[in-house]
């Protein structure tokens, strides 16, 4: 009876101090909004009515009656810089550091997205000189990625590097596929500037940043071509092959010019074919073709664009294989195959070749760094067939 009593009396003291903590919650909550300036609801019945523009114009009001409000102007600036008005991004974000009572995190915090306003706004040395105080903190590995982007953009490619490495320090993930196309990068402005040594040993640090990197391989045998050794040229393009095969349709004209140089064309043509046979690409398939019937004559291609139809039937193919067809046909079936030819190509001539599989973004053209997104490897070097209307 006595544990009965007892419970008794627990209940209804329980549900007192309940009833008393939350009027006190309900009077702080009153007594923050009462302290809130009648701006900073009438921007929030201007956000509910759909109405930013003058939602802005209220909490610029707001920040300008109320400096502490710190997170409000984080908000304002991040929501400037979307909209595309950096000018007024940057004012807000130098408003905050000209405060001496920032703390340091939010000092930082000010820097960081300062330097995005600068970066956004195309003032690459700015948004560099402020990326470059956020040595350390919350925000210094955010900085360095941005510093990577700005070296990236001006395209310099040792302090990219030097940049890539000490995030890695910093706890991101690898970078060594970015490394290496940094390397490949300056082992390209070697190669133009006529230094072959010194493209060697950028392709060499490449393959070591990264061994799968197909880049450095294909620049290899470039590099070699251009010093006049076509045999050594073969040796790296074939290595192609076993790296990753969707990359052969790169080095396949520069395979077939080296074999040319060396008298061996027909070797050449053989080699294609064969890649062709193990690889059904729509771009190997063309400069196989070419080759074939310039050197085996119109019936050895008209079965080489026969056979890849029968293996994977689309309409670059078709057009191969109505070309070969018209190579060997008389009058009028000559001229009914070259009016079947002409509208398939005009169906496909328009169509981007390459696609970058982190955004979206199509070019005729093939690119290591998408232009798009500056993702690096994110075009797979095939042609993109057209997508058939919906019924």
């Amino acid at each position: 009876m006595d544990l009965d009593f007892w419970w008794l009396l627990v209940i209804p003291v329980a549900f007192a101090l309940g009833w008393m903590a939350s009027r006190y919650d309900l009077k702080a909550l009153l007594s923050e909004s009462a302290n809130l300036p009648r701006s900073y609801f009438r921007g929030l019945n201007f956000l509910l009515n759909e109405q930013p523009d003058k939602a802005i114009d209220a909490f610029i009001e707001v920040a300008k009656l109320d400096p502490e409000t710190v997170e409000l102007h984080f908000a304002l600036g991040n929501l400037f810089r979307r909209r595309g008005e950096t000018d007024r991004a940057i004012r807000v974000h130098q408003n905050l550091l000209s405060r001496a009572d920032l703390p340091a995190n939010e000092r930082d915090h000010a820097l960081y997205e300062l330097g995005q306003d600068f970066l956004k706004a195309g003032m690459l040395d700015r948004a560099e000189e402020t990326f470059g105080t956020l040595k350390s903190g919350d925000y210094a590995q955010g900085a360095q990625r941005a510093l990577l982007t700005i070296y990236e953009i001006e395209k310099d490619w040792n302090r990219s590097i030097e940049t890539a490495r000490q995030l890695e320090t910093m706890g991101a993930p690898p970078l060594g596929l970015e490394i290496a196309q940094f390397h490949c990068e300056l082992a390209q402005e070697a190669l133009q500037r006529k230094n072959p040594e010194e493209a060697r040993r950028q392709l060499g640090l490449a393959l070591k940043a990264n061994p799968q990197n197909v880049r450095a391989t294909i620049l290899a045998g470039d590099v070699d071509a251009a010093s006049g050794d076509a045999q050594s040229a073969l040796m790296q393009w074939k290595r192609v092959e076993p790296q990753n095969p969707a990359y052969l349709p790169l080095v396949a004209e520069k395979v077939m010019k080296a074999y040319d140089t060396l008298g061996r064309a027909p070797e050449g043509a053989q080699l294609l074919t064969e890649w062709v046979d193990r690889h059904s690409q729509n771009d190997l398939l063309d400069v196989a073709y070419k080759y074939v019937a310039e050197l085996n004559g119109p019936d050895a291609a008209h079965t080489l664009a026969r056979t890849q139809m029968q293996k994977s039937p689309n309409l670059a193919g078709m057009t191969r294989l109505l070309e070969a067809q018209q190579a060997v046909a008389e009058e009028p079936r000559r001229s009914e195959l070259e009016l079947m030819r002409k509208l398939i190509q005009q169906r496909t001539k328009n169509l981007p070749r390459y696609t970058c599989q982190n955004c979206g973004f199509r070019a005729r053209l093939f690119y290591w760094q998408c232009p798009g997104c500056s993702g690096w490897e994110t075009y797979a070097p095939r042609r993109v067939e057209p997508i058939p209307a919906s019924s």
